[in-house]
């Protein structure tokens, strides 16, 4: 595609130089550049993109997109915001890939990645051909791309789209951050369900307080757009059972279904019943009863499974088709994952790292425990600080052995991070352990029959970020490394 036929769709720039280069691809990335690339000059958190336009045209770069002057001899258009004209042009250059396809976006502080997954499956049970962008990967049919961000910036998402609708993808979601709302990563993209699952406190650190990260998260549902059309139906899925919902549904001019437990809502489980192995419940629709069973654990699963359900039946799934899918489901790597090496006892890994989703787990596993309840925990650094007392606060309320430890203490000081969460529950009983292999290595050791040990606040994460290096590290792998060598 030529730059003219590009700046065509922008409405607010000035062009330094007039010429009319082929555009190969688009890049914000200056290690990513070739010949023929359209580089733009994004300010992030730690690199400003300007500093690099020399950098891109040394390497091939034949237009540059940037807010101030840079002093390269190829063209620059100078924008307001980089990040809007990225956007805009992304969704030109790939021909507008979300037009053609249903995209299905998943918002909320704890559940996105578990919802995508059940919807996911649901969609390939119905034989459609899908695609997922999400914490842990990128999907396209089944083919996988690792990730950096929940939600990647707008050039990557609209390449992801592009590559889909080449590969005859029908159905797409993804999970959609809070930040990537706020930042415009998501600008251009057509979405067709907005789901929201809950809203706890997270990621104050950037959102200052707990109103303006609602507030972003509303973002979504507003992004539904005004228009009504009869072959293109817009659907807000929203969880009765919290108070944001009514925000949400006052964002949207979209067609509002709502699922629940405790507040009367169009799609509602009740009678559920839980064991160590799965959940029962009746799924009550406008359309009749039915009995689920799931092998997935714990009330929170059932909010997102009701929301995966919500989202298969305005999607036109037959219901039988979505009942059969939740069905087979077998879990997410990472959310409540339990290692087992024929110990006598249980392990269980999830990624619980808010001190809601905490709660939910330990309270989960309180039901069905016959023995003690370890919990391995830490708090993340150069993050929200106020979760630190409160998740050693739940941890102390809801196990019988609480142990804290280090998570990704990225610049922070690992002791420091643990001072916090102690000033939480002075004179309670806790154990601190800063090395997170030593403190998995503990409880395994020390657990005796019946006991159940979870290993919270990584989840799927290979990985452990101490200073500016990362490290391998599998709270998995770990604890199967530790039961192997200690039972």
């Amino acid at each position: 595609m030529r730059l003219q036929d590009l700046l065509a769709n922008l409405h607010d720039f000035t062009e330094k130089g007039n010429d009319n280069p082929f555009i190969t691809s688009l890049e914000m990335d200056s290690r990513e550049v070739e010949k023929g690339s359209l580089f733009f000059c994004v300010k992030g958190s730690t690199f400003d993109g300007h500093v690099f336009a020399s950098e891109a045209e040394a390497k091939g770069a034949v237009a540059i997109i940037a807010e101030k002057d840079v002093g390269v001899s190829i063209p620059v258009i100078k924008v307001k915001d980089t990040r809007r004209a990225m956007a805009v042009m992304a969704d030109a250059f790939y021909q507008q890939p979300t037009h053609k396809l249903q995209l299905i976006g998943v918002t909320g502080t704890n559940g996105k990645t578990s919802i995508s997954h059940i919807v996911e499956e649901i969609f390939k049970e119905a034989g459609e051909k899908t695609g997922l962008i999400g914490t842990m990967y990128t999907k396209i049919g089944e083919k996988t791309i690792e990730m950096k961000n929940t939600t990647p910036e707008s050039v990557t998402l609209q390449k992801f789209f592009h590559q889909m609708v080449s590969a005859k993808v029908t159905r797409v979601v993804m999970e959609v951050s809070s930040h990537a709302l706020d930042i415009g990563r998501v600008h251009g993209c057509d979405f067709n369900i907005a789901v929201f699952s809950n809203l706890t406190q997270d990621h104050l650190d950037y959102h200052r307080t707990i109103d303006e990260y609602r507030r972003v998260k509303g973002l979504l549902f507003a992004s539904l757009g005004n228009r009504f059309d009869k072959d293109n139906p817009k659907f807000a899925v929203l969880n009765n059972d919290d108070t944001a919902s009514e925000e949400y549904a006052r964002s949207t001019s979209a067609t509002i279904v709502t699922y629940g437990i405790h507040q009367t809502a169009d799609i509602m489980a009740a009678n559920i019943r839980m064991t160590a192995s799965g959940t029962e419940f009746d799924l009550i629709t406008p359309f009749g009863s039915y009995e689920v069973k799931t092998n997935l654990i714990g009330q929170f699963s059932v909010y997102n499974v009701l929301a995966a359900i919500a989202t298969g039946i305005v999607s036109r799934i037959p219901i039988s088709t979505i009942i059969r899918a939740i069905e087979k489901v077998k879990g997410v790597p990472g959310r409540f994952e339990i290692v087992n090496q024929g110990q006598n006892f249980t392990v269980i890994v999830d990624y619980a790292h808010t001190p809601d989703s905490l709660e939910n787990v330990l309270r989960t596993v309180r039901q069905f425990a016959k023995g003690k309840i370890n919990v391995i925990i830490g708090c993340g650094g150069d993050r929200d600080r106020s979760k630190r007392p409160l998740m050693a606060k739940i941890a102390t309320k809801f196990a019988d052995v609480p142990i804290f430890t280090s998570d990704n203490p990225r610049s922070e000081d690992p002791l420091e991070i643990l001072k916090e969460m102690e000033a939480g529950v002075e004179g309670e009983f806790y154990i601190t352990i800063p090395d997170r292999e030593k403190a998995i290595f503990y409880a395994i050791s020390n657990a005796g029959e019946n006991d159940i040990i979870i290993i919270a606040g990584k989840g799927h994460e290979t990985y452990q970020i101490i200073g500016n290096k990362t490290h391998s590290f599998d709270d998995r792998l770990v604890a199967a490394r530790a039961i192997k060598e200690l039972n």
